[in-house]
């Protein structure tokens, strides 16, 4: 495997309390592609954990109390910063996520317009008039309902949208008056301190945003601290609902797995519909929580669609995340590349169909297409995070939708038809946070709630969305008789 050309980052401290700290044990952070070192970091303690919730507990106390032209103004200047140096960011994400070059700058084109957006919504969050008066004791009353900022908050974020992914929970906190405390994932901790960076530079407060790598060990306090009023977590299921367990008092959102049904009838396009599939499975290989993994077909149009999607997915090409032409790079880790393959190999021994794709060389699996599937086996009830997808033909649309509702992932789903009845039916019938119409579950723009129900969550992302989950709204009742 060839080796990749990465830029080598020196030893990167993290932030605490507008202090960037050179303590704790250097971890090295490693290309998924080919193991080489791209950078390194200082992973912080229990007692550098302690001592950024203490900067976040004081620094409330100055975000609370900014007027919205100085928070959309701060914001503003980070949406700026990361555009001015979005190579620099989309390279860094490329090296320690392994996400194909041009899949990372759009990954930063979506960070600056998330924090855009949410300096617009930092002056748009509003209130409510109460009229009072509707029993004859009350006469004379009036009430208004004000939202103020929760407190301080703690953000967890995953691997697959390293800069991104901190956006969404750090541009709403920072819009709604919000202090924060954010743990990167241990894979990918470059992109949030160099974006930790920028938001220092744009003027927000010391000790208002604290970034720091942290182990799992650690970052329990992020968890259990009463101080901290919301936990934001992104990543797997078994660790965010543990989280909510342990969570105590304090607020929580999750944002989970899924595995993410599609169902495409006969009346479809199915060109654009296998082109969809395409880009909705096998973007980053895979690796986020509604990427396309289950597609039910209609049988009359099942094998044209398959015929379709073959033709797309034997076009991709894999290899070094940093070359221009490369569609899917590694799996973050070896393991989950020898994971997800023998899923796959597990399908085929009980009777599945491989159509293509199925091996893989280190942590770069081939695209892969798996028919004759049935509904109990892993590459269909589990989340597989891999770029594998399975196709199997329905007769009857209501059974589909209860197919893709045969999960215990609720997250999004999407559907392909002309006929608006069925949308509306499967819109009323399918248990996710989200419906795609004319779309595959993967499409998402960064201002629309998202988040999902039963394994897939609790509460939603989207910055108007999370800030109403980052305030607590406050009543005051006037008596002026």
């Amino acid at each position: 495997m060839a080796q990749m050309t990465a830029t080598p980052v020196s030893t990167q401290s993290f932030l605490v309390d507008g202090k960037w700290i050179e303590e704790g044990d250097p971890v090295e952070v490693k290309s998924p592609y080919d193991g080489s070192v791209v950078g390194r970091v200082f992973q912080g303690r229990r007692e550098h954990a302690e001592a950024a919730i203490a900067a976040a507990v004081k620094a409330f106390g100055t975000t609370r109390r900014l007027p919205a032209f100085e928070r959309q103004r701060v914001l503003r200047r980070v949406a700026q910063a990361i555009a001015e140096r979005k190579e620099e960011f989309a390279r860094t994400l490329s090296q320690e996520a392994g996400k194909p070059i041009k899949a990372a700058r759009t990954e930063v084109e979506r960070a600056v317009f998330t924090f855009t957006v949410a300096a617009e919504e930092s002056t748009r969050i509003y209130g409510e008039y109460l009229p009072l008066d509707w029993q004859e004791f009350t006469a004379g009353r009036w009430g208004i309902v004000r939202r103020f900022p929760l407190g301080p908050i703690a953000g967890i974020t995953p691997f697959n949208f390293p800069l991104n992914l901190v956006a969404h929970k750090l541009a709403p906190a920072i819009a709604a008056g919000c202090s924060m405390v954010i743990k990167p994932a241990p894979q990918t901790p470059l992109s949030a301190l160099l974006l930790a960076e920028a938001v220092q530079q744009a003027g927000w407060p010391d000790g208002a945003l604290n970034v720091l790598p942290l182990s799992n060990d650690d970052a329990g306090l992020l968890v259990t601290d009463e101080r901290l009023k919301l936990i934001s977590f992104t990543g797997s299921a078994a660790v965010g609902w543990d989280i909510k367990r342990r969570a105590g008092k304090k607020k929580v959102i999750l944002e989970l797995g899924g595995n993410a049904g599609v169902i495409v009838h006969s009346d479809a396009d199915l060109a654009y519909a296998a082109e969809r599939c395409v880009a909705g499975g096998f973007a980053y290989a895979g690796q986020t929580c509604i990427s396309v993994q289950r597609i039910l077909v209609e049988r009359s149009v099942c094998s044209k669609f398959t015929d379709l999607l073959l033709a797309g997915v034997k076009k991709l090409k894999t290899g070094d995340p940093l070359q221009e032409s490369t569609d899917l790079g590694p799996l973050i880790r070896e393991s989950d590349a020898v994971r997800a393959t023998d899923w796959v190999l597990d399908a085929v021994r009980s009777g599945a169909r491989l159509l293509c794709g199925g091996q893989r060389k280190g942590s770069v699996m081939e695209p892969t297409v798996l028919t004759n599937t049935r509904a109990e086996m892993k590459v269909n009830c589990q989340e597989i995070f891999a770029p594998v997808v399975t196709v199997e033909a329905y007769d009857d649309f209501n059974d589909a939708v209860r197919q893709v509702n045969n999960s215990p992932y609720g997250l999004q789903a999407g559907i392909f038809t002309r006929d608006a009845k069925l949308l509306f039916n499967a819109y009323e019938e399918l248990e996710v946070g989200g419906l795609m119409a004319g779309d595959v579950p993967t499409f998402r723009i960064d201002h629309m709630p998202y988040g999902g129900v039963k394994e897939s969550g609790l509460g939603r992302e989207g910055l108007r969305y999370a800030i109403e989950e980052m305030t607590e709204p406050k009543l005051m009742v006037m008596n002026l008789r």
